[in-house]
């Protein structure tokens, strides 16, 4: 594999939509040069799989994670599974891990009713998936991978992207519902193909895409990452707190986001109160902050488990079922 310039792959990651010509402006390289580069990215699949980040809380849905242990046992089991799980219109995101549990799974539905029916019929199906820990999604804070460039200038350009939450949810027109949809199928269409999709004028297309973005509805575009072939060293951390005064908190929350390893944040209901995932270039990077986080925090953390995140088989925000059986594909 070819030398990998980490910080054109940070650019390339945290917007998938971005064009190589603004790119190329911030690295001081061609255009022509980051084209070949991004042909042997996606060639070699370190960056693979783009997603759309919508803010499923403006469609009225609810995120569940589900983790499962004890589900497979070979490789042949493991696949059959996951494709099972990959077929499940309300399953959003799949991991494969290292630890306590072997996979988690993310559900976003419109109430936790409809959720526990569709988990259940999932069992049915997949009855070794019967051992298994609920959180519910409170809010979640995605970082930008600023680990992975020492560029300082760069790290200016990506902020943290709020999703969830409380919000109102919002009426959306069929326009928008067409936009939408294409756009989780295929987050990096180019505008032309776009329009032809959704039967819409370009410029149309392009006023949607503005109009939700400043909604906050469409929260970025970013790409999976092959952190194996990377060397990356990839982990989920669990929290439960407890003595918890806002100030220390909010000491907390500084705290995360000042660590350039945490890519995401979530807040949960469950066994555990947050859930983080931290990336770095090696294992002892992930060990440093954990053991940083315990000294600093020792009065807040009653309690918290690491387990190591591997395969993403999926990342999504929002489930196709949504869409209406007459929205333009």
């Amino acid at each position: 594999m070819p030398k990998v310039d980490h910080s054109f792959v940070y650019c390339r990651t945290e917007n998938a939509r971005v064009p190589l010509k603004e790119i190329a402006n911030h690295l001081k390289k061609s255009p022509q040069r980051l084209k070949y580069n991004t042909s042997i990215l996606e060639k070699e699949k370190i960056i693979h799989a783009p997603y759309c980040m919508f803010d499923y809380s403006y469609f009225g849905l609810i995120l569940f994670h589900v983790y499962f242990k004890g589900g497979y046992v070979g490789e042949k089991d493991k696949t059959k599974i996951i494709n099972e799980l990959l077929s499940n219109q309300y399953i959003t995101t799949i991991y494969e891990l290292t630890g306590e549990f072997d996979l988690a799974v993310d559900f976003l539905a419109p109430n936790p009713s409809k959720f526990n029916k569709e988990l259940k019929k999932m069992i049915g199906l997949l009855p070794t998936l019967n051992d298994y820990k609920i959180a519910l999604n409170v809010v979640s804070y995605v970082y930008p991978r600023n680990y992975l460039t020492k560029n300082q200038k760069l790290h200016g350009l990506y902020v943290e992207r709020l999703v969830g939450g409380d919000k109102e949810r919002e009426k959306f027109t069929e326009t928008e519902l067409a936009v939408i949809k294409s756009l989780l199928k295929n987050p990096v269409i180019r505008y032309s193909h776009l329009a032809q999709k959704t039967s819409l004028n370009v410029k149309t297309v392009k006023s949607t895409i503005k109009s939700l973005t400043k909604r906050n509805v469409i929260k970025g575009f970013k790409y999976n990452l092959n952190k194996e072939k990377l060397g990356i060293a990839a982990a989920r951390l669990f929290l439960k707190l407890h003595n918890v005064s806002s100030e220390r908190e909010q000491q907390l929350m500084e705290f995360m986001s000042n660590t350039l390893e945490i890519v995401q944040l979530n807040k949960t209901v469950g066994d555990w109160d947050i859930e983080f995932d931290l990336e770095a270039v090696d294992k002892n990077g992930i060990r440093s902050i954990l053991i940083q986080l315990r000294q600093e925090f020792k009065d807040l953390i009653e309690r918290f488990n690491l387990i190591e995140l591997n395969n993403c088989h999926k990342k999504s925000y929002l489930p196709e079922y949504i869409f209406p059986e007459d929205t333009t594909v």
